[in-house]
């Protein structure tokens, strides 16, 4: 065989392993060789791509070669302008590169003027089409120039359009959740209770809206790109959810941020009244809801990005609502009786509407620990009792409920916030409200509070909806590729017949309780049945969210809040160079990225408090991943379970050797 022949067998494979990786794989049907060019890489008539030596005349910076070429190819494809496409693709992979940390050494010179934050001035920008041997003009560059954060990769565009929680650690590569918008595959992940990781369907899936939408902003600009996207979500979202003609879906960037939005439809209702909003356990919502709840900014950022002062009152938002608190659980922490907590329920919103003020009732479905409540027949009695005197909204945002769950909520003229980012595993920070008709009608009459410009842009809403008239014209794009990652697997999801479903939670509940019944340092939090109509699907009965107290090792106690989350950030980090002593077994386990829900604070009998850490099964758990397609499903759910115990097995092994991990306190990594 000729050292030719060898060299280029040698590249091929080389082609083959970097196209293993997830983010390469909405390049698939363009094919690729290694081929006898002096450049880079050539586009042939067919739309393949030929790799030249040029690609690889250094060492670890083919995948950014390759990635050059795809989406260029790709781009020319869908017919977009030559010149623009080459810049785009070229933005796109020095994105790609900064995402790996490719050693900048080894780049062209122009990769950092692509991969900057800001985007360069006419001239860098024809400096670096002359080295690409691109033909472009002024009119190009300046195109360029104004999409500039719309383009590169993926990854990097669904960390936009969140606020202060969606940025990288640059020390982790992992944002404040302990996730990433990039596919984790290697990581055992069970935190769909509070975020999770990409999936590779879910990647591909954004990113394949990203070159669609990066196809339309080079020929056409950034608002119809983005609003046929958002539109899409929306048409998805109101067809699975069966929301009837009249209603409306609206997009948000987060949970907390639909919350401010159904007070801002409050606002719309007439008569103009005071607000009391009654939430339910605002303890097991999120954080910033008590202060959404008031029109109150939640966070130091905005989704938009505006900085804010945190609890700050936002604009047009009255400042005389009042907030009303029903607790689900008592001072020691045990969950109150359901009648007694539906009792409180109507006395408070009675009491509410009876001295003038427009009530919003807020039903929990679900806590961050599992609990529902008030019940529906509750929901009904009120509705009943009161009319339309006060707001329904329901907080589905775990969304672990059927759609025909959701439509009887809808039927008593219910908002109901959802979002895919919970149980559907998609990317943290895709929200949205689906409103029923008699309440969306308050959509075409009025104008929503000012200060809503913050965090909304007017194509998050329907077409029809003169009262967000005023907000920013261009849509959340960061948004709308996250929620397309969370779409795919919704309709993964959906496709598992519903028997299946529930006979794989069912398995999952008995792997739980088994291993924490074996580790006598974990004490499971009791959770009551989820009441449901009987007529609903048998799996949204199932317990999908499993919090356990971990007793503090050598001590009478359990941990606090911040040594749980000391344990839940060492499950998210490779343990074996900081318990080096550890047997091989020990060593395997040690070293594997374990991913669950954030410890949740929780009273404790006797006083003090304990972090509550959650495993929660996501729909990924019955979908799977496209890369385990091969395996017969039993023998995918046997893997799914056996990386569930080494879950606990890290736990076990953490709490067996706390004072050390306590002294060298290993970090997360993306790796």
């Amino acid at each position: 065989m000729s050292f030719a022949t060898v060299l280029e067998t040698t590249r091929q494979s080389t082609i083959e392993a970097a196209r293993k990786q997830p983010e390469f794989a909405v390049f698939a049907s363009i094919s690729v060789f290694a081929g006898d060019t002096s450049a880079c890489f050539e586009i042939k008539p067919d739309g393949g791509v030929v790799m030249g030596d040029a690609a690889f005349a250094r060492a670890d910076i083919d995948k950014f070669h390759l990635w050059r070429a795809l989406e260029q190819a790709w781009l020319l494809r869908a017919g977009c302008n030559p010149g623009r496409a080459a810049l785009a693709a070229a933005r796109a992979a020095a994105v790609f590169c900064a995402g790996e940390a490719l050693p900048a050494a080894d780049l062209p010179g122009w990769a950092g003027i692509m991969g900057a934050e800001l985007a360069p001035g006419i001239a860098a920008l024809a400096r670096v089409a002359a080295a690409l041997d691109v033909t472009a003009d002024p009119a190009d560059f300046a195109q360029i120039q104004k999409l500039w954060s719309m383009l590169g990769t993926a990854g990097a565009l669904m960390e936009t359009g969140g606020d202060i929680r969606l940025a990288l650690d640059p020390r982790s590569a992992l944002n404040g959740y302990g996730s990433s918008h990039r596919p984790r595959p290697w990581a055992v992940t069970f935190a769909s209770s509070t975020a999770s990781s990409s999936s590779e369907r879910g990647y591909a899936a954004a990113d394949a809206a990203r070159l669609r939408a990066t196809a339309a902003l080079l020929a056409e600009g950034a608002r119809p790109a983005v609003a046929a996207l958002l539109a899409e979500i929306r048409a998805a979202l109101a067809n699975t959810y069966g929301l009837a003609p009249g209603g409306a879906v609206v997009l948000a960037a987060s949970g907390t941020d639909t919350e401010l939005l159904a007070l801002a439809v409050t606002h719309l209702a007439r008569p103009a009244l005071p607000i009391l909003n009654v939430l339910i356990a605002p303890e097991e919502t999120g954080s910033g809801v008590p202060m959404a709840a008031r029109g109150l900014h939640f966070a130091v950022d905005t989704a938009l990005g505006h900085d804010v002062a945190r609890a700050a009152p936002i604009a047009g938002f009255r400042p005389d609502t009042e907030l009303a608190n029903v607790p689900l659980r008592d001072a020691a922490g045990a969950v109150r009786p359901a009648a007694v907590v539906a009792a409180e329920v109507e006395a408070v919103v009675t009491a509410g509407v009876a001295s003038g003020r427009r009530v919003i009732l807020h039903v929990l479905d679900l806590s961050k620990t599992g609990l529902l409540a008030p019940d529906f027949a509750t929901i009904r009695r009120l509705r009943a009792a009161h009319g339309h005197k006060f707001d329904i909204v329901v907080d589905a945002c775990q969304a672990r409920l059927s759609p025909a769950s959701l439509q009887r909520y809808l039927a008593l003229d219910a908002t109901v916030l959802i979002t895919g980012s919970k149980f559907f595993t998609g990317p943290p920070f895709a929200g949205a409200a689906l409103i029923p008709p008699a309440v969306a009608a308050r959509l075409r009459q009025s104008a929503l509070p000012a200060g809503l410009d913050a965090y909304f842009g007017r194509d998050e809403f329907p077409a029809d909806c003169p009262a967000a008239a005023a907000l920013p014209p261009v849509g959340n794009y960061g948004l709308a590729l996250r929620w397309h990652a969370a779409l795919a697997e919704m309709a993964a999801f959906f496709r598992i017949p519903p028997a299946e479903r529930a006979a794989i939670l069912t398995g999952f509940s008995a792997v739980v309780g088994d291993e924490i019944a074996k580790n006598p340092a974990l004490t499971p939090l009791p959770a009551p049945p989820i009441r449901r109509a009987e007529t609903d699907e048998a799996w949204e009965r199932c317990q999908t969210i499993f919090g356990f107290a971990l007793a503090a090792p050598g001590q009478d106690r359990d941990l606090t809040p911040e040594e749980a989350r000391a344990v839940y950030r060492w499950l998210n980090a490779d343990l074996s160079g900081a318990l080096p002593g550890l047997p091989p077994a020990g060593r395997a386990v040690a070293a594997r990225i374990c991913h669950i829900g954030q410890p949740v604070k929780l009273s404790r009998p006797g006083g003090g408090a304990a972090g509550i850490l959650r495993v929660s099964a996501g729909a990924r758990l019955i979908s799977g991943e496209p890369s385990h397609r091969d395996f017969p499903s039993a023998a995918r759910i046997a893997r799914e379970f056996a990386d569930l115990r080494i879950v606990f097995a890290k736990i076990r092994l953490i709490l067996e050797n706390f004072a050390a991990l306590q002294a060298a306190d290993p970090q997360p990594r993306y790796r």
